[in-house]
């Protein structure tokens, strides 16, 4: 870990408030890296760390800190957190294409309440590889209009064990196999896929641990372990 950027990645895959951290400029620092750290290959993040800002940003930070500047510090080292934050931000949008960009705005849409309090709270309580599945899924809905499958799709990223049956014969009707204990939590996120891809016209029956039985298909028609259909 030697980027400002690498630090913000890691702490949104812990799910880490980023706004948290507090960067301040290194005393004593490498001049090959750009984060001064205790431990090289620690996986702890700090939330104040120090850092070396002319590893990349000397032109940026060559006149904030001279060495006989001794007014205004805590003007300057807030100023200096501040950049730093911004940064990093921009390191991590550098890294994304067009559709990113759009994926991302999807998601802004939905926490800000464009389809309605109710996902929007849900949402939140979504990991961000979660909240990516559905925001990239709503995005191909609108290119696509494949409903269904979609649905189907979004469901097997954040349910990974998922198996959904349609069945057209006499009605439009899904069998969807979820494949985890029923919690309060699994329960909020299968209703948020369903509220985001189902069609009006299709009805629905969850099973969550039990599947219901298909002659010739061994691994459901285990005794005492056979959903009723």
């Amino acid at each position: 870990m030697n980027y400002v950027w690498d630090l913000l990645m890691r702490a949104r895959e812990q799910e880490l408030d980023v706004n948290s951290f507090r960067f301040v400029p290194a005393v004593s620092y490498s001049p090959y890296m750009e984060l001064s750290l205790t431990e090289l290959n620690t996986s702890e993040l700090e939330q104040v760390v120090e850092i070396n800002p002319y590893y990349r940003f000397y032109s940026i930070f060559r006149d904030l800190f001279p060495p006989d500047a001794e007014e205004y510090l805590e003007l300057r080292e807030s100023l200096f957190d501040i950049m730093i934050h911004f940064l990093a931000e921009t390191d991590l949008y550098q890294g994304m294409n067009r559709r990113e960009y759009h994926i991302r705005f999807v998601q802004r849409d939905i926490e800000n309440g464009i389809f309605g309090p109710k996902v929007s709270e849900s949402f939140a309580q979504l990991n961000r590889d979660e909240q990516d599945a559905i925001a990239e899924g709503l995005l191909r809905l609108y290119e696509t209009g494949e409903a269904v499958h979609l649905l189907k799709e979004t469901m097997r990223r954040v349910f990974h064990r998922s198996i959904i049956y349609t069945n057209c014969e006499e009605k439009d009707e899904l069998l969807i196999y979820i494949g985890q204990e029923e919690t309060q939590l699994s329960r909020i996120k299968a209703d948020l896929i369903l509220d985001l891809f189902l069609p009006a016209r299709f009805t629905i029956e969850l099973y969550w641990t039990r599947h219901f039985g298909i002659l010739e298909a061994d691994p459901t028609m285990k005794i005492d372990a056979i959903a009723l259909y």
